[in-house]
């Protein structure tokens, strides 16, 4: 069920037109998007790289990075403890190579999905002080691991955690690692201005200020690990606004001629242009190739592609990344499957607000993927949970309406540990606590029927008339879209459908010739499962449609079509 809403928010778009030489269309989408005071509006159209925060503005940058000069300065190892996701593999990648320039003596200790789980444990801590450790640096994880830092200061190692995820509550308050220094946005004694970045954000951040200190221009960290940042935050899905979308779209232009053999691998063994790579493309080909690894096998392959330098070397792993990623492909679709069958066949589909599914034949590493899209089908929050050594291990996705975080924190004491977003987390629990879990997670949450109706925003109902290339050109430079700059969405009333034809190897796409209710005539396009659209339509022709205009190249001519996103048939007798 979708139910379609306009966006009611209010501001003089000719005024915003006006004084940046916008039409009052794209103002109004930049309104929807919440960014209304000026120097917002400006940072997004005009924002480059000296727009990006100070680092020195997170909490404790200053002490972490005064503590590593000290610690390089005198030869002392350094460990960096990352994590298995594409954000833990930039992350340390960009530690790494960012510590090794300045002097550090450093290597590092990726977690095993199913040998160690997500984060920092005590037996890293023990392996470290085996080795010789003396400093321990994490990235994208360690504000929930109190524990081992505790247990890292009991043999006296200096340990700084970087990382992004929410600090861990206890009675209200916050339980924050005995750390030497702690450099997390999300923190609320932090004062950096916009908290929601990566965990590579961060880790860059970090070898910014540590390039300055140690003589070396900041600028250079800057440009060195730009395209790792930027494909981390686009796979972490991190929203693309403030400086997230700087860094997406400089990162985007920096990774057409990255210097990094492993990328350029990455890249050909996907056959991608690389003039033509967008964030669609990190979202849904390059970052799931680099979180395949640390799903089937081990996050090292995708860090030590990344710090290849050897093209017949990079070459072979890059292959290996793609073959893990369509073995990935297939998995999903076999638990996806198990998946929607369990939640119909006991009707928990239906009378549960949360929904919580136990795959025991799943690769616990596809969890979340397959929460991701039991999400999608049924607009409700998803948990998948699968075996592990120590019980059930799973991971969870969320809609707007439910904070997923908030709501695993109501039913802690159920759990073993837990951690993440809003939007999505990881969890641990006994198998006996199943049953228990599933029911007093639905007991505390508050969602009504309403929060899951997919709701489709519309950004502007503009008819055909208003469609131009100029206005097409000037959504363009809204780009990147993704998670918080959704591409913007428009909608007509009331259009004819004229002719209508399957086209694709895949029968995957649907050609069709428009024409709304004053005359006007468009092209336009669908995408998906062209067979079962012209047996919806029938012998119906017309709809009401949302779409985004788009101007199609054929033969060297130029035209307007619009790509038809949502439809709703309009019976004859309306």
């Amino acid at each position: 069920m979708e139910k379609w809403m306009v966006y009611a928010k209010k501001a003089d778009f000719n005024e915003i037109g006006r004084l940046f030489s916008i039409s009052p269309i794209t103002a109004r989408i930049l309104r929807n998007r919440d960014i209304v005071e000026m120097d917002e509006i400006s940072r997004f159209l005009h924002g480059n790289l000296h727009d990006l925060h100070d680092p020195y503005l997170m909490k404790d940058m200053g002490l972490a990075v005064d503590i590593l000069k000290s610690k390089i300065e005198v030869g002392k190892k350094i460990r960096v403890i990352g994590d298995y996701d594409i954000d833990g593999v930039c992350s340390s990648y960009i530690l790494l190579e960012g510590l090794k320039a300045v002097g550090g003596l450093v290597d590092y200790r990726l977690p095993d999905r199913q040998e160690d789980g997500y984060g920092m444990h005590n037996k890293m801590i023990e392996e470290a002080r085996e080795a010789g450790i003396d400093t321990i640096i994490t990235c994208d994880n360690g504000i929930s691991a109190a524990e081992p830092v505790l247990l890292a200061k009991q043999y006296k190692m200096t340990v700084i955690v970087t990382d992004h995820h929410e600090v861990p509550l206890e009675d209200g308050e916050e339980r924050i690692p005995v750390a030497d220094a702690v450099v997390d946005p999300k923190q609320k004694a932090c004062a950096y201005p916009f908290p929601e970045i990566c965990g590579a954000v961060v880790a860059w951040k970090l070898i910014q200020a540590l390039y300055g200190k140690m003589g070396r221009q900041p600028e250079e960290a800057l440009q060195e690990f730009l395209e790792f940042a930027a494909i981390a935050t686009v796979g972490d899905v991190m929203r693309l606004q403030n400086e997230n979308r700087i860094i997406v779209k400089y990162g985007l232009k920096k990774l057409k001629e990255t210097r990094s053999v492993g990328l350029k691998a990455l890249i050909l063994a996907n056959e991608l242009d690389a003039n033509k790579i967008s964030a669609y493309h990190i979202g849904f080909i390059i970052g799931p190739c680099l979180n395949a690894g640390g799903r089937l096998q081990t996050a090292e392959i995708a860090l030590r592609l990344l710090l290849e330098q050897d093209e017949r070397k990079a070459k072979e792993m890059a292959l290996e990344l793609k073959r893990l990623n369509d073995l990935r492909k297939d998995m999903t679709v076999r638990g996806l499957e198990d998946a929607v069958c369990q939640l119909e066949t006991t009707g928990r589909a239906e009378s549960d607000k949360v929904l919580v599914v136990y795959l025991p034949e799943c690769h616990e590493s596809l969890a979340g993927i397959i929460a991701g899209r039991l999400r999608e089908k049924y607009n409700k929050p998803a948990i998948v949970l699968t075996d592990s050594k120590e019980g059930l291990k799973g991971s969870g996705r969320s809609i707007p309406a439910y904070h997923m975080f908030l709501g695993l924190t109501a039913v802690k004491s159920l759990l073993s540990k837990f951690g993440g977003h809003p939007m999505a987390a990881g969890l641990s629990l006994e198998k006996e606590n199943l049953d228990a879990f599933r029911e007093e997670l639905n007991a505390q949450c508050e969602l009504v029927p309403d929060d899951f109706v997919k709701k489709i925003w519309i950004d502007v109902p503009m008819p055909f008339e208003y469609i131009s290339e100029r206005l097409v050109h000037e959504l363009e430079a809204l780009e990147p879209f993704g998670q918080g700059n959704e591409k913007p969405l428009f909608a007509e009333r009331n259009v004819t459908v004229r002719s209508a034809r399957v086209l694709g190897k895949n029968r995957n796409v649907v050609k069709l010739s428009l024409v709304n209710a004053s005359g006007c005539p468009m092209e336009g396009i669908w995408f998906g499962d062209g067979i079962a659209f012209m047996e919806e339509k029938g012998s119906r022709n017309r709809m009401n449609l949302t779409y985004y205009p788009d101007l199609n190249t054929y033969n060297g001519m130029v035209s307007l079509q619009v790509v038809v996103c949502n439809y709703q048939y309009i019976d004859k007798n309306v």
